[in-house]
């Protein structure tokens, strides 16, 4: 048995599962089985208006019915606030945390006043620090995190590096590709990154698998989990499952939920995707992820550059 492995899948209830999302909690259970090691479910609610109301426990059932249920009791993001809070209160008093009351607008007119680029990484425009030194009389929408701050305070390197267990070795310079991002939004919602940090670590997660597409997020939240004193899992970043129009297949673009009067073909077509072989028809579940399993950590080395 791997010691002290605890894994995780944390789907988001705005809408049901599709064959993404399983492929990612295939893969993140069978990581998981094949070390001898607890799978956990975190509901990532935490974006509570776009969350569809009986989503999440629509979700739990269709984990259920591809013989995947959590080793723990579920936990939900929407009763975790305090302990958001007790993480930001703690980065504040660090003075690595500070209020920004910039708009959208704000920070697109700042970053075209330096002739930069507006738009960078995931159509999304690298925050250029405007109240890093101050809200200059405006009131304040948002916390952000004072990344060079941290950095600095901590004598870490201008690049986040780490090691994915399917990519291989990985670095982003998040000053210079994210900026200083947002820790609770000016909704008052927290923000993915803290919160999936807090929650992490809470739950003890040694082991993060999830979709290739969050790996962008990896370099923020390690910096997150050293500014928290926090420990940093092992990551592995899954293949994704593309639409009709090669892009990621996601609620957003179209995905439809899955059809599980047939749950092995949907786990098959999983499977294939992580590599792994497909069962005969009438394979019972349980023996289908049993032989899965016993292939799985073979297929989840880092591929040759």
């Amino acid at each position: 048995m791997a010691l002290g492995y605890t894994g995780r899948f944390a789907p988001s209830p705005t809408g049901l599962l599709h064959a993404g999302s399983l492929l990612a909690a295939l893969a993140s259970w069978l990581d998981a089985r094949a070390r001898g090691g607890q799978w956990l479910v975190r509901i990532e609610d935490v974006d509570t208006p776009r969350c569809v109301p009986g989503a999440d426990q629509t979700i739990l059932q269709q984990l259920a019915t591809c013989g995947m249920v959590s080793d723990q009791p579920v936990l939900w993001q929407n009763q975790r606030t305090a302990a958001y809070q007790v993480a930001l209160d703690t980065l504040i008093s660090r003075g690595w945390a500070y209020p920004c009351g910039c708009s959208r607008k704000d920070i697109e007119t700042a970053i075209e006043a330096t002739q930069a680029p507006s738009v960078a990484r995931h159509q999304a425009a690298v925050y250029p620090g405007t109240c890093r030194a101050g809200l200059k009389g405006k009131p304040a929408r948002a916390w952000r995190l004072n990344v060079q701050a941290v950095q600095t305070a901590l004598d870490l390197p201008l690049a986040t590096l780490w090691q994915d267990r399917r990519l291989g070795p990985q670095q982003q310079n998040v000053s210079a590709e994210v900026g200083d991002f947002v820790l609770r939004r000016a909704d008052g919602l927290w923000a993915y990154q803290l919160a999936v940090v807090v929650d992490d670590a809470a739950q003890g997660i040694s082991h993060v698998v999830r979709g290739e597409d969050l790996a962008d997020n990896t370099a923020r939240q390690i910096l997150l989990q050293q500014a928290l004193d926090l420990p940093t899992p092992q990551y592995l970043h899954t293949p994704l499952v593309l639409g009709n129009n090669g892009e990621k297949l996601s609620k957003q673009n179209g995905a439809m939920a899955l059809d599980l009067q047939h749950p092995l073909r949907a786990l098959n077509a999983a499977a294939q995707a992580l590599g792994l072989p497909a069962m005969p028809e009438h394979t019972p579940i349980a023996q289908a992820l049993t032989q899965w399993t016993t292939v799985f950590v073979r297929n989840s080395k880092p591929q040759p550059r």
